[in-house]
């Protein structure tokens, strides 16, 4: 037995030294870049004048002022090829749980202060929107797809002209996507009720619009954010403005850094049900702030071009980029399809939006260069989406730009045609060379 037992710890042993020099452990986060100190001056403005921004990818859309760059001479758009993510949806109830509960007992033993009692209350009204509809989408979900339908049409209506009336519409089977495609088709068909929709959502589709990192991958990056969630916060403050009785207070809901976390957890969910609840005020901006932090960097790492992790990720998305062109190629052969909406999920989003390396949502960076250069909210969004409007002229040249969440952006390594305008051609010919 003893010798089974030393045949195996070797074994186990020689397995673990293998797999350290094949996988080796991650870069680690260096402490200089964590906290309020290492963070850009303009994010913490951007976080203090809307805290949801915390969220990141569960943050609501922000619909900005559309502004676009005149084409050159003689070209008019003819065609779009669109990926959206779902609209606001709801989200999971672990962390109300584990704030309620808490708070619930705290409130029996009577020691809860006026404001311990809002904290409780608001927190109450925010769990009993959601309702138990995990991943549902929400009202305000479905209006971001109708407004974003709107938009479109009102800024590209030329697109959707006489004779070319096709859209062919693509969705993730999950039902948030569904209805956030329900919602975008219904407003459009409101506009112009002659159009062709034909619309797939299958089991072909799902892959392609549900593609992750690895799992490895995930894990990786979460041991390197661990030192974010570790870092010193003011422990101080809430215990004394929601408790009469502080030492019971902590005694009841234990650490109070993960409390006041699990409190910002429920408080960047509050717009998704349009409630008015400012769950922030009662937790430091410290929190926040770091809340904000390791979810940013977590997301970038895993889902985008991250020097980390993005040779494993986008791979990944290449057979989806690779039927965007492809249907992009058919429809200006064709010129019997107005548009392609695709409807799916915000990892394969962000992914696309990296693979074809457009500037700022798909630069790449090493972990510690994030928090100062990638701000997440602005990218990754409920309602988050990816436009490209085809342009033609009389010659039948063809130009493309692009639009990441309806505002135009450049290309990384690509020299315009004009303004945001770039040859279809050679975009097609370095679609692979954007990677890096």
């Amino acid at each position: 037995m003893k010798r089974i037992i030393f045949a195996l710890a070797a074994f186990l042993s020689a397995a673990s030294l293998s797999y350290s020099q094949e996988n080796p452990s991650p870069k680690e986060i260096s402490p200089s870049s964590i906290g309020l100190e290492a963070a850009s001056p303009d994010v913490v403005a951007l976080l203090k004048e809307d805290p949801d921004r915390a969220g990141v990818n569960v943050h609501v859309y922000e619909f900005g002022k559309i502004s676009d760059t005149k084409p050159p001479r003689g070209y008019k758009p003819f065609y779009i090829s669109h990926y959206g993510r779902h609209g606001t949806r709801a989200a999971g109830d672990y962390e109300f749980i584990y704030v309620l509960t808490r708070l619930e007992k705290c409130d029996s033993l009577g020691i809860l202060t006026e404001e311990g009692k809002a904290l409780l209350s608001e927190t109450k009204a925010v769990f009993e929107a959601y309702d138990g509809r995990e991943g549902r989408l929400t009202p305000r979900g479905e209006r971001e797809h109708r407004m974003l339908a709107e938009r479109m049409y009102s800024r590209f209506p030329g697109v959707f002209r006489k004779g070319s009336k096709n859209v062919r519409v693509f969705s993730s089977t999950v039902p948030r996507c569904l209805v956030s495609m329900a919602s975008f088709v219904s407003s459009l068909s409101a506009i112009r009720p002659d159009l062709n929709y034909h619309i797939v959502s299958d089991s072909k589709q799902q892959p392609l619009l549900t593609n992750d990192c690895s799992k490895q991958n995930r894990i990786e990056a979460s041991r390197m954010i661990v030192p974010i969630n570790r870092a010193e916060v003011d422990t101080l403050r809430l215990p004394a403005l929601i408790f009469t009785d502080e030492e019971k207070g902590k005694e009841t809901i234990g650490p109070i850094a993960r409390f006041q976390r699990r409190i910002c957890s429920c408080a960047v969910l509050a717009k998704n049900f349009d409630l008015d609840c400012d769950l922030f005020r009662f937790i430091p901006f410290e929190t926040v702030y770091n809340y904000y932090d390791s979810h940013n960097r977590h997301i970038y790492l895993t889902q985008c071009n991250s020097a980390e992790f993005g040779d494993e990720r986008m791979p990944r998305v290449k057979p989806l980029v690779d039927e965007i062109v492809r249907q992009a190629d058919e429809a200006i052969e064709s010129g019997r399809v107005a548009a392609d909406l695709r409807f799916g999920h915000d990892w394969p989003y962000m992914a696309i939006v990296c693979y074809l390396g457009l500037e700022g949502a798909g630069d790449r960076m090493g972990v510690d260069e994030v928090p100062a250069k990638w701000f997440g909210p602005e990218y990754i969004c409920l309602g988050c989406n990816l436009q490209m409007i085809f342009y033609r002229n009389r010659g039948g040249s063809v130009l493309v730009k692009f639009l990441v969440n309806e505002k135009e952006t450049l290309l990384r390594g690509l020299e315009p045609v004009s303004g945001p305008y770039y040859d279809w051609a050679l975009v097609r010919e370095n679609i692979e060379g954007w990677r890096r």
